[in-house]
C-alpha cells in the first residue's frame, strides 16, 4: 500500500519499489512515529476533526501496534513502502474506515521530520551519556595513577615528561567538549515540524502549539517551507559524531602504539583483544584499529548528507530519504565504538616502569635546563641556544649528557640535578600544567563537570538529577 496510489492509474515497477522502499532501515523510528501519531490524533481532537470516538479507537490501535512491535509480532508487508505506511496500514486493519483518518492534516514530510527530530533527541542524549561513561573511566584511571609519569610527545617525538594522569585527562577534556556539542544539537533540533503539511500548512484547524507539547518540544516551527525541508539538525548530528570518532581514534591510535613491544607502555586485557589466525604468538588491538577505522566512515557520513543538501530547493524533495541511513549507522556505530573502548581502557594493564624508564631521558629535561638559566637572569633565547648546543655535542660525542651540564660554568651541579629521574615532571607548576598540584586541582575540576553533564543529560532524558561525586 502506498499513502498516495490515489493519484495514479498503473501499479508501481518492481524496480522502482525495490528502489524507492526505506522500510528497510526505517522501521528504528516505529516508536517515535507512533509516539507523533498519538499527539496529532489527539491534536485533531481537540480542533474538532476528530470525535472523541474516533480518537479513542485510534489511540486503542496504536497501542495495539506497539505492543505488535515491541513483542516482534509486528509484520511488515511487501508492499509496505516505509515504516510510516506500515504503521498507517496497521492501524487501518484494527480500527476499520476511522484508519483512513490517521492521516488527517498531515503529510509524511511533516511526519517524517517530527520522527527524526524524536529519535536524534533521545538517541544524540544516549550517546552523550556514552561519552560521559567513557570520560568517568579516564578520570577513574588517572585518578588511579597518582604520580605516575611517561614522555609527552610532540611530532611524535619525546618532548617533556608529564603525569599519565594529565595525559588520561587530556582525552577527557576533549570527550567533553563533544558532550557539550551533542547537547546543544540536541537542544537546537527540540522543535516540532508536526503541522507544517507538505509545505504550507493546512486549510484544517489544526493546532501545532498544542502538539509540539503533546510531544515534549521545546517550541513549534516558524515556516512551514523550513520545517519540512530542514535536516541541518542531523548534518550537526553527524559533525558531532564524525568529530567524536576522531578523538575516539586518536585514543585508539595512541593504544595501538603504545601496546607495542617497541613502546611497552600498556598490555591490553585479553577480553579487548583478538588473535592471528596464522600466527600464534600475535595480540592484536583490533578493538583500538576498528575505533579508528570508524573514524573515517563517521567522516564519509557527514560528507555525503552535505553534498545530498547543498544542491537542493526548498521545500521537501525525496533526496532528503537519504538522511537517515548515515545517522543511523553513525548513532549505531559510535555507541557500539564506545562501549568496546570504554571497557578497553578500563582494563587495560599500564606499565609505569616502561613510561618512566622512556620520560627520564636525560634529553626530555632540556627545557628544564634553559628555565634554569632564565631564572637566573639569562635571555631565553640565549639560553636555549646554550642548551641546544649541550644537547647536540652530547649526541655528536656520545658523551652523556648530565657529564656536559656538570662540567658548563653556567650550570653546574644544580643543572645536573634537573636531569635526574622525576625531577622534571616536578618543576611544572602553571595552571592546567602537568605538574602534580596542577593536575589535583585539574581533576577536581573535571569532577565537577561530570556532574554537571550528568545533570544537563538528566534534564534532556526527563529523570531526576543525578547526586553529585563525593
Amino acid at each position: 500500500m502506498t499513502l498516495w496510489q490515489g493519484r495514479f492509474g498503473d501499479e508501481m515497477a518492481e524496480a522502482v519499489r525495490a528502489f524507492t522502499v526505506s522500510s528497510a532501515f526505517d522501521r528504528v523510528l516505529a516508536a517515535d512515529d507512533i509516539a507523533g501519531s498519538r499527539a496529532h490524533v489527539r491534536g485533531l481532537g481537540r480542533s474538532g476533526i476528530l470525535s472523541e470516538d474516533e480518537v479513542a479507537a485510534l489511540l486503542e490501535a496504536l497501542d495495539q501496534v506497539e505492543a505488535e512491535l515491541s513483542a516482534g509480532r509486528f509484520e511488515f508487508g511487501p508492499d509496505d513502502e516505509d515504516v510510516h505506511t506500515a504503521i498507517e496500514r496497521r492501524v487501518t486493519e484494527l480500527a476499520g474506515e476511522v484508519g483512513a483518518k490517521l492521516h488527517t492534516g498531515r503529510s509524511r514530510n511533516d511526519q517524517v521530520a517530527t520522527d527524526l527530530r524524536l529519535w536524534c533527541r533521545h538517541e544524540l542524549a544516549r550517546v552523550a551519556g556514552e561519552v560521559v561513561g567513557l570520560e568517568e573511566v579516564l578520570v577513574g584511571r588517572a585518578t588511579e595513577v597518582g604520580d605516575a609519569y611517561l614522555p609527552g610527545y610532540t611530532h611524535l617525538q619525546r618532548a617533556q615528561p608529564v603525569l599519565l594522569a594529565h595525559h588520561l585527562l587530556a582525552h577527557a577534556w576533549a570527550l567533553a567538549r563533544d558532550v557539550d556539542r551533542l547537547i546543544a544539537t540536541v537542544e537546537r533540533m527540540d522543535v516540532s515540524p508536526l503541522g507544517a503539511g507538505a509545505l504550507a500548512g493546512s486549510s484544517l484547524p489544526l493546532d501545532p502549539d498544542f502538539v509540539a507539547e503533546e510531544l515534549g518540544f521545546h517550541a513549534r516551527f516558524e515556516n512551514s517551507l523550513d520545517a519540512v525541508s530542514d535536516r541541518d539538525f542531523v548534518a550537526e548530528a553527524l559533525f558531532d559524531i564524525a568529530l567524536l570518532g576522531v578523538h575516539l581514534s586518536r585514543l585508539g591510535e595512541e593504544v595501538v602504539l603504545w601496546s607495542t613491544a617497541e613502546f611497552g607502555f600498556c598490555t591490553i586485557a585479553d577480553a579487548y583483544a583478538t588473535g592471528s589466525s596464522m600466527l600464534p604468538q600475535k595480540k592484536n588491538p583490533d578493538v583500538a584499529e576498528l575505533v579508528r577505522g570508524k573514524a573515517g566512515r563517521f567522516i564519509g557520513h557527514l560528507t555525503g548528507l552535505l553534498v545530498t543538501l547543498k544542491g537542493l530547493p526548498l521545500s521537501y524533495n525525496r533526496d532528503l530519504q537519504e538522511d537517515k541511513e548515515p545517522l543511523i549507522d553513525a548513532v549505531g556505530q559510535v555507541s557500539s565504538a564506545l562501549r568496546a573502548l570504554t571497557g578497553l581502557v578500563a582494563t587495560l594493564e599500564l606499565h609505569q616502569d616502561k613510561m618512566a624508564e622512556a620520560a627520564d631521558t636525560p634529553a626530555t629535561a632540556a627545557v628544564d635546563l634553559a628555565e634554569f638559566l632564565v631564572e637566573r637572569g639569562m635571555p631565553f633565547r640565549k639560553a636555549h641556544a646554550l642548551v641546544a648546543g649541550l644537547v647536540r655535542d652530547s649526541v655528536e660525542r656520545h658523551v652523556p649528557l648530565a657529564e656536559l651540564v656538570q662540567a658548563h660554568p653556567e650550570l653546574g651541579d644544580a643543572g645536573a640535578k634537573l636531569l635526574e629521574p622525576g625531577v622534571a615532571v616536578s618543576r611544572r607548576t602553571t595552571p592546567g600544567g602537568a605538574g602534580s598540584a596542577a593536575v589535583a586541582e585539574q581533576l577536581e575540576r573535571f569532577a565537577r563537570r561530570l556532574d554537571v553533564d550528568r545533570t544537563r543529560l538528566s534534564v534532556l532524558s526527563g529523570q531526576d538529577p543525578p547526586a553529585p561525586s563525593a
